[in-house]
């Protein structure tokens, strides 16, 4: 049976997400309303994008409360970009929180704005090189007890995994290599095993 991996799908990059996870044999359900987690899901998405847009959507929407107890009581989620702001206790440049749940401080737009995104190739969890769309990014500035660091960039963290939460500052759904996804599939099957 498929893995199902809700992706928010209220803004941002959420239709690559689903071609990737199509890919590696799991199951894509968009998440836009309530009803939509009504069959249950064994991991979250939350994709790149606009972080103050896709916080205030998921409030409207009465999706927020929801899934930050799903995360909470150890639903797997994987945050890309505007994902791992979403995710941040703490954000350096911005007085907003949103699901604050990951215990590290990110910066936005670490990398400058839009004219600054640059692709790069680096280590993810010991596997790599891989490719690393870096768009309008933010980058880890602060890592927590218990959070792992799983990959640099000109020695800034641009991925992390605490316990159910993993982050890159990176956009593995734009490129060809599964590497990321595959990683967080496996959280999934473990947490489910459990």
């Amino acid at each position: 049976m498929a893995v199902k991996i809700g992706v928010s799908a209220v803004q941002g990059a959420f239709a690559e997400h689903c071609t990737m996870l199509c890919r590696i044999g799991a199951l894509p359900v968009e998440i836009k309303e309530l009803s939509d987690l009504d069959g249950g899901i064994d991991g979250l998405i939350l994709p790149g994008g606009e972080s103050t847009a896709q916080g205030r959507l998921l409030r409207e929407s009465g999706l927020f409360d929801r899934l930050k107890v799903m995360i909470e009581q150890g639903l797997p989620v994987y945050g890309t970009c505007a994902g791992m702001i979403l995710l941040a206790k703490e954000i350096e440049n911005d007085d907003r929180r949103h699901f604050a749940v990951m215990d590290i401080t990110v910066r936005r737009n670490a990398y400058g704005r839009q004219l600054g995104s640059f692709m790069a190739y680096g280590m993810f969890a010991g596997r790599g090189p891989i490719p690393m769309p870096f768009i309008r990014a933010p980058h880890i500035s602060r890592a927590g007890d218990g959070v792992e660091v799983l990959s640099e960039e000109n020695g800034a963290a641009t991925a992390a995994r605490q316990n159910n939460m993993l982050v890159t500052a990176f956009h593995p759904e734009v490129t060809d290599n599964p590497a990321v996804h595959l990683y967080f599939l496996k959280m999934v099957r473990r947490c489910a095993e459990k």
